[in-house]
């Protein structure tokens, strides 16, 4: 379980964050939505040990941040925004180059599979020559080397063809499902948060996400 207690952030006077609390059982998919700077991405950084909260208090499986900082890290996995990879080494260069990075060791066979598992099958090729989703899904499969049990997801399908984003939310779901993965995922794109999330976080209180996504049904809790 993740639990997020009381969490708020600030810079200087500002606050970005006031007080968020709330709970991932394992095997959940966790949607957060908000507009532009409403502090999506900050509460990503928080949960992935990148920014130190403010004030209050983060726990993965009843271990807490501040008493577990460095066990815990080994129990996240992080997709940022941005693809992070070497455009110059092929899909399997990476996948070799953060295996040595990882806390687990993978043999090839396992490295490839992870790929393939969500239809990323480019394995000698270039990075500098696949598509936008090819990337993205490159950008996951490194995230998931090290088999952690939360994985965030900053908007990891933006920019890509549909059948990529199709493929990867498929991917998410069985890892959810079959892994008991705690995933919470970040995007502007709410027919993709629609179908993937079981919840919805909304930072900000704004009735344009409230109003969608309790149309569809979903259950939405606004900070």
């Amino acid at each position: 379980m993740l639990e997020v207690n009381a969490l708020s952030k600030k810079y200087g006077k500002k606050t970005i964050l006031n007080e968020i609390s709330f709970r991932v059982e394992k095997g959940e998919i966790i949607g957060l939505v908000g507009e532009n700077g409403a502090g999506k991405s900050t509460l990503l950084n928080m949960i992935a040990t990148l920014q130190q909260p403010t004030d209050g208090h983060l726990a993965i499986n009843g271990l807490d941040y501040k008493k577990h900082y460095k066990s815990l890290r080994k129990l996240i996995g992080y997709v940022p925004q941005d693809i992070a990879v070497w455009e110059d080494f092929s899909v399997k260069e990476n996948m070799l180059f953060f295996e040595k990075l990882s806390w687990k060791r993978k043999t090839n066979e396992e490295l490839r599979k992870l790929c393939t598992d969500m239809e990323l099958d480019k394995w000698e090729v270039p990075v500098k020559t696949l598509s936008g989703g090819m990337k993205r899904k490159l950008n996951l499969a490194i995230s998931l080397i090290h088999d952690p049990v939360v994985l965030l997801l900053d908007e990891p399908t933006v920019g890509i063809d549909l059948k990529s984003r199709m493929e990867i939310g498929n991917y998410l779901k069985d890892q959810a499902l079959q892994n008991e993965k705690i995933i919470v995922y970040t995007s502007h794109d709410m027919d993709e948060i629609i179908s993937l999330c079981d919840r919805v976080l909304c930072i900000g209180e704004d009735p344009f996400y409230d109003n969608i996504l309790k149309k569809a049904g979903k259950e939405i809790v606004s900070f």
